[in-house]
């Protein structure tokens, strides 16, 4: 069988690791998978990027144009919508006509337009498509928060500066609710959470609605020499080191904010405790918030290599996540696969990941202090040893690259028609 999976990048974002390491996870299990990216960063034979064009750079422009002109001229929320009005016809290409299964995942920023989405149902191969993130289901948005209008009808947009009943939101909920029953759609979420939202919506009705999480390489993300590593990275060996990452530290929606609170609670609470904490920051911008913590803070640059970013997980003792708005995070997964425990916020797939007070701390949404409760409890009053065997299990059994492959595997037999 051969699936073409097509994502806007290869490597940059969450989606793009995600669909990397599914196209891996298929080929190591009989599966001839391709992916089809606008920006390719490395020279992986089955990634295939699409032709280089001033028109890439042009389509992506013109939706940014289109939304702020929407938007009254202003940047409010420029990147939290997309209308999906420019992309790439992909149908000529070889690998599309070869394909017997074509798998969305994030074809976002122009990479595919509606009228893309289109041409591909008429092709008449079957679609799968992961959802990391709101978008297919909702008008524009990725992440509709407390928003239901996309339960009916998108209209009046609260991420538009002056949403009104025919607004961008309206007419792109439109055209993909006119797009969608031109042929059938299998919407997978990448979590149980995001799959209760997909139901819901009046987008998905008479398609077909699961979740598959995703895949990740337990051979790379494993326990190692933490000590080892520590002396390597330059990390202090008698600290309890909690890790904080996001590929852009100053996002707000990644709650570092909690994590400062959290630990000035900590520092005030526990000041014997406190004295044998400190915090590595992961990403772009890190040293930005180096002097706002109460604890000793060191600063490591935006890893992109998984050996790099295992080595990473494996220096430190806790991985905190406060972020206010996930789905099922690539980070959890690879920290509870390197037998790091976690403590993240009650939130998206956050809870299906983490089993509260079993292989770390699900606190309580947006309580900094039940996040310090969180990272006490983990390192001081939890077991350990056994926190740190159980993340692990928790990954090797549900998330490992040959176990999600299955998963696909029999979506794709389903819906071709073939048997396993």
């Amino acid at each position: 069988m051969r699936v073409l999976l097509i994502n806007t990048s290869e490597q940059i974002g969450g989606a793009a690791i995600a669909s990397h390491r599914l196209m891996e996870a298929l080929k190591d299990n009989g599966i001839k998978a391709k992916l089809l990216v606008r920006d390719k960063q490395t020279d992986e034979v089955t990634v295939v990027p699409l032709r280089k064009s001033w028109r890439n750079l042009w389509n992506f422009l013109w939706e940014r144009i289109v939304i702020w002109k929407a938007n009254r001229f202003r940047k409010h929320q420029l990147f939290a919508v997309d209308i999906a009005n420019t992309g790439t016809d992909i149908t000529g290409l070889p690998e599309f006509q070869q394909a017997d299964v074509i798998h969305l995942h994030w074809v976002n920023q122009g990479m595919l337009s509606l009228k893309n989405l289109r041409a591909i149902l008429a092709s008449g191969k079957p679609v799968v498509w992961t959802m990391h993130d709101m978008w297919p289901i909702t008008g524009i948005c990725h992440h509709a928060e407390t928003c239901r209008l996309y339960t009916t009808h998108c209209h009046t947009c609260p991420l538009l500066l002056r949403g009104h009943p025919k607004d961008l939101s309206y007419k792109v909920f439109e055209q993909k609710r006119q797009l969608y029953a031109t042929g059938r759609l299998t919407f997978i979420a990448c979590s149980r959470w995001l799959e209760g939202l997909a139901r819901q919506s009046a987008l998905t009705q008479g398609h077909t609605v699961t979740n598959i999480p995703n895949p990740i390489n337990i051979r790379v993300f494993r326990p190692l020499d933490r000590q080892q590593i520590r002396q390597r990275l330059g990390l202090p060996s008698d600290k309890y080191l909690l890790l904080f990452s996001s590929m852009k530290i100053t996002d707000k929606r990644k709650g570092i904010d909690y994590l400062v609170e959290a630990c000035r609670l900590l520092s005030q609470n526990y000041p014997d405790f406190s004295r044998r904490l400190a915090v590595v920051v992961m990403g772009k911008a890190s040293e930005e918030y180096n002097g706002l913590f109460p604890f000793p803070v060191f600063s490591l640059s935006y890893r992109s290599g998984e050996k790099e970013i295992a080595d990473v997980y494996n220096a430190v003792d806790l991985f905190v996540t406060p972020s206010l708005m996930e789905n099922l995070p690539n980070t959890i997964m690879e920290a509870m696969a390197c037998g790091i425990p976690c403590v993240g916020f009650h939130i998206g797939g956050i809870p299906q990941m983490i089993d509260h007070l079993h292989n770390g701390y699900v606190a309580q949404y947006k309580s900094a202090d039940d996040l310090a409760n969180g990272i006490f409890w983990s390192l001081n009053d939890g077991d350990y040893p056994r926190l740190s065997e159980e993340a692990r299990r928790k990954v090797v059994t549900n998330y490992s690259a040959a176990v999600i492959a299955r998963q696909y595997i029999q979506v794709y037999n389903q819906i071709t028609g073939e048997n396993e």
